[in-house]
């Protein structure tokens, strides 16, 4: 496309300094107020009438290589606004995928930040569940051992087997107090 237009200004740039107009199969060139012929002056023999009409075709000429100069220079100036378009569009375009990273990263983010809310909420859940069934075992338990003791039925052997468990059960409830509080 350059290099159409750089042609298209040589060609005219030509065109323009040789001021050459042809009339009737006669090429004539002009310079200034004069018209020659082959080199020679023929503006005295040529009719004004004649004059007229070869000045007439000279300033169409010109004004049409105006036109097209003209013409290749708007081509140009819509190219480099097409460019600079064209680059805006780029830049906004990166500018949208790079918006569109970071949220993907931030949504990554909020998912990642959810699944560990929701297995500590478990871990909770969990701990609260455990700590609820040790103090039901150890309540269940002790009222069996007050209940056996009341009515006698315990022998000594039998009373230090229900301590220890009792105990063992106690534990069991501390440990368990432990993890519901570090949760």
């Amino acid at each position: 496309m350059k290099l159409w237009i750089v042609l298209l200004f040589i060609g005219m740039g030509l065109f323009a300094n040789a001021q050459q107009v042809e009339h009737e199969g006669t090429t004539y060139e002009i310079k200034g107020t004069s018209i020659f012929k082959d080199g020679k002056d023929v503006t005295s023999t040529l009719s004004v009438e004649k004059q007229n009409e070869i000045r007439a075709i000279f300033e169409k000429s010109k004004v049409a290589t105006k036109e097209a100069e003209m013409a290749a220079k708007q081509a140009a100036i819509e190219k480099k606004e097409a460019e600079k378009a064209a680059e805006k569009l780029a830049k906004e375009q990166k500018e949208a995928e790079n918006a569109i990273k970071k949220a993907e990263k931030a949504q990554k983010k909020a998912e990642k930040e959810q699944k560990r809310a929701e297995k500590e909420l478990k871990q909770k859940q969990r701990a609260q569940d455990d700590f609820e069934k040790a103090t039901k075992k150890l309540k269940d338990n002790q009222e069996k051992y007050d209940k056996l003791k009341r009515k006698g039925k315990l022998s000594p052997n039998d009373e230090e087997k229900w301590l220890k468990k009792l105990d063992g059960y106690k534990e069991d409830l501390e440990k368990a107090k432990k993890k519901l509080s570090k949760s």
